[in-house]
């Protein structure tokens, strides 16, 4: 399952801090306590962290497990640990018809210890044991190398414990289950890499002067009687991510990212909720848009959900349709990307929608699709999706995944799969989650292009061909979901937020609400005729079994001979009974 939204649920770029609980690892699994001499004052916090790392993750691998002592009750020795330490620092404010509801700032570093025992062929995350490897702690945030280390030293035993249990049940569960369909092995070897950048510098934000700014845009919304909800969301935080392996591997990198959301709610009166979300980022505060173009964009949107209060509710429909570009961007994310990401190659679980398609098409031959994480900007639009290494310690790298419309690959993290053991880049997850295979920038290409004029045109034709009074036209889009478990309907739902019907007669394009875009993927995906010739983005936050993390898709818009919608819940509630407070009012005292 997927949700692809343009608002983040937290503050951290790319990896949002879970809750956890803490319990005492089993008597008998620990290794001795760190006895770590505190670090000098002068010593730089990101080099008191990972010097604590090393040292901490050496000792666990020398003193946890006792099958080399001669012990009456030998216990495995892991063969792989690694500490991943997301450290961030943000800023939030909140404002709502022109008045500040928030404003805070917060400092989160967690630690995710993942502990693995047996072999690479097969531990104990085998199968449904996935996460028994893995443990998340929050640790001190400031420079006490001991303190650290000690916190360390206490998930490093608590995830030792899981993982001994974890890997008894998978040697059991191997005796009595049927063969695999697939046999690949639990962990891939990699080459470890070695890169500390300097830490991420702290967040320098001017307090009163954003303040005033998202107060003035939300205010925008005083205007509109109809719209009984707004909010204007200011985000940006600076990150560094670590990762230390006993493989070898040690890895700092920093981030930045800044955004702003404006959402806005209204309600028709047949009691269908509508919104709109206008989502603006840069890599810093200052690479915002200007006041002036984020007021004109807040404005333009307010009056959209105006008129979309008094839009005709559209029926449900089965022909010829455009997708703009951002439109599209979900569509490829939703219906395709999801369904390249490797660990969905395997298990018994796994719709499997394309494993057996390699090397075979699976789109027309026009368009081609990679996924690249290290593109930080697409015409100077910020990508979310951009990471320079991946969660596992990897580098991020380009993946050509479809080549004029064949499947070449998968989107690999270090779980290998039948045709592919080794990963690409593309282990991602959030705090708390084992890293999977997933998107970072996924870029559509197409050598069929026409103008935007020409792309409408075809619309129109193709709808007459099909004794189809009109096409569709989905110009905005708010999120997506999609199924690729095998016990379920392999299909996909989009939720366009601007849908207009374009007519054969030439009458003016008709707004209309109340449509979701369904369908199933290789249907879907077979439908395309033709793109225009420029590509806009999406930038969002994706959700699925490793947790929520940021993500791209980057497409142009597309015409499709046929696609399926079906009508959205209409909702029973009314729209506000009493009509807002004016400012006359006020001043009288509510009279």
């Amino acid at each position: 399952m997927s949700i692809l939204l343009r608002m983040g649920p937290s503050l951290t770029m790319r990896r949002a801090v879970s809750g956890l609980a803490v319990v005492l690892a089993a008597s008998g699994l620990r290794a001795e306590a760190p006895t770590v001499a505190k670090a000098a004052v002068s010593a730089k916090p990101d080099t008191v962290l990972v010097g604590a790392m090393d040292l901490e993750l050496a000792r666990a691998m020398r003193s946890l497990g006792t099958e080399a002592t001669g012990s009456k009750n030998p216990q495995p020795k892991p063969y792989f640990i690694s500490y991943a330490v997301s450290d961030s620092e943000g800023v939030s404010m909140n404002a709502q018809f022109g008045a500040i509801t928030s404003s805070n700032a917060s400092h989160r570093r967690t630690a995710d210890v993942q502990v693995r025992l047996g072999s690479p062929e097969q531990d104990n995350t085998h199968g449904d044991h996935r996460a028994s490897a893995l443990t998340s702690m929050p640790l001190p945030l400031g420079d006490d190398r001991e303190a650290i280390a000690r916190s360390l030293w206490f998930a490093t035993n608590r995830g030792y414990g899981r993982a001994l249990d974890s890997y008894l049940k998978v040697k059991t569960e191997q005796q009595v289950r049927a063969k695999e369909e697939d046999a690949s092995a639990d962990f891939s070897v990699e080459k470890p890499a070695t890169e500390l950048l300097p830490a991420a510098p702290r967040v320098q934000l001017e307090k009163a002067a954003w303040e005033a700014r998202i107060r003035e845009i939300s205010g925008v919304f005083k205007q509109f009687p109809d719209i009984f909800y707004n909010t204007v969301g200011l985000q940006a935080s600076s990150e560094t991510d670590y990762f230390v392996s006993s493989e070898g591997a040690k890895v700092a990198t920093p981030s930045h990212v800044a955004r702003l959301v404006v959402v806005g709610r209204t309600r028709a009166a047949d009691g269908m909720d509508l919104f709109r979300v206008e989502t603006f980022e840069a890599d810093e505060l200052g690479h915002l848009p200007p006041q002036k173009e984020l007021m004109e964009k807040t404005l333009a949107m307010a009056k959209n959900l105006e008129a979309l209060r008094e839009a005709p509710v559209t029926e449900p429909f089965n022909g010829p349709a455009i997708l703009s570009g951002r439109a599209s961007a979900v569509f490829f994310h939703e219906v395709l990307g999801h369904r390249l990401e490797g660990q969905r190659q395997r298990g018994d679980e796994e719709g499997q929608t394309f494993t057996k398609l390699l090397n075979k098409p699976i789109l027309p031959s026009f368009l081609s699709v990679a996924d690249d994480p290290t593109v930080t900007t697409f015409h100077g639009t910020p990508l979310s999706g951009h990471y320079s290494f991946d969660d596992e310690g990897q580098p991020a790298r380009k993946v050509d995944l479809i080549k004029d419309g064949v499947l070449e690959t998968f989107l690999m993290s270090r779980l290998p799969i039948a045709s592919f053991q080794t990963s690409n880049g593309h282990g991602r997850a959030e705090v708390g989650h084992m890293p999977t295979g997933r998107q970072g920038n996924l870029i559509v290409t197409s050598s069929k292009t026409v103008s935007d004029a020409e792309l409408r045109e075809m619309l129109k034709a193709e709808a007459k061909a099909q004794n189809k009074p009109y096409g569709l036209y989905f110009e905005d889009i708010s999120s997506g979901f999609a199924v690729t478990t095998r016990r379920s309907p392999q299909a996909f739902s989009v939720v366009p937020l601007v849908v207009y019907r374009v007519y054969v007669d030439g009458r003016p394009d008709e707004l209309v609400r109340g449509v979701s875009i369904v369908g199933t993927p290789q249907e879907a995906l077979s439908r395309i005729l033709a793109t225009d010739d420029k590509q806009d983005v999406f930038n969002g936050i994706c959700g699925a079994e490793s947790g929520s993390i940021p993500v791209s898709a980057v497409a142009p818009a597309m015409l499709m001979s046929k696609i399926e919608t079906q009508r959205q819940a209409q909702g029973t509630a009314r729209p506000p009974i009493v009509p807002p407070p004016s400012d006359r009012m006020i001043a009288k005292g509510g009279h």
